[in-house]
């Protein structure tokens, strides 16, 4: 049975986050609030929470595109093969944001993900999320909570996402009601932006 913590968005307790990244760091899996939607996230370091992930969207790991959480620009030299000046003022423009990007991966990625010639990185607008990897020292992986009611797509609700799953995580966060509408996704591993999917994020900074 899952723990569930509420933090508050505007000022996340300190002791709070300390729980999550302890879950983390021990292979856990949480639900957690983005300036989007709910994501389900575990330690990029951790190959057996990486597997539990991919298990539990029924996809197998070599094929799962994961998003990158990271708590800022930094991190993201650390996966990313080096950026020009064009890409870099895009993402300076639009993080944090609701805005994921496909970047070109380096030889640093964790082992899991070292097939990959791209990766998908998020630097969210919501301080629970940014605290939460500030706090564990390196990115946590993320994919969206998807919801099987075809007319709901996202549950934006965290003690309904809680009910539905207590079961198969570890740890859910209540950061209040989330948004109903994921991230724009634009690919930056080319020449030219490419948008593969118009979210919430608006494509003004392109």
């Amino acid at each position: 049975m899952a723990k569930f913590i509420k933090i508050y968005q505007d000022n996340p307790n300190e002791a709070s986050i300390k729980k999550v990244v302890d879950v983390l760091r021990n292979g856990g899996i949480i639900i957690y609030p983005t300036d989007t939607v709910y994501g389900l996230g575990c330690d990029i370091t951790n190959s057996k929470a990486l597997e539990r992930v991919a298990r539990i969207k029924g996809i197998k790991l070599e094929k799962a595109d994961f998003s990158f959480i990271c708590n800022d620009l930094s991190h993201i030299s650390d996966y990313v093969r080096q950026i020009d000046t064009a890409t870099f003022k895009i993402l300076k423009r639009a993080l944090p944001g609701p805005y994921t990007f496909i970047l070109p991966g380096n030889n640093d990625l964790p082992k899991d993900f070292r097939k990959k010639k791209t990766v998908g990185i998020r630097v969210p607008d919501n301080n629970i999320a940014l605290q939460i990897v500030a706090m564990l020292g390196n990115p946590i992986v993320s994919t969206s909570i998807h919801d099987e009611d075809e007319v709901i797509e996202y549950s934006t609700d965290p003690e309904l996402i809680y009910e539905k799953w207590q079961n198969k995580v570890d740890l859910v966060i209540d950061g209040g009601y989330g948004d109903n509408v994921a991230s724009t996704i634009i690919d930056l591993s080319g020449h030219e932006p490419v948008v593969i999917r118009e979210g919430k994020g608006s494509l003004d900074i392109l």
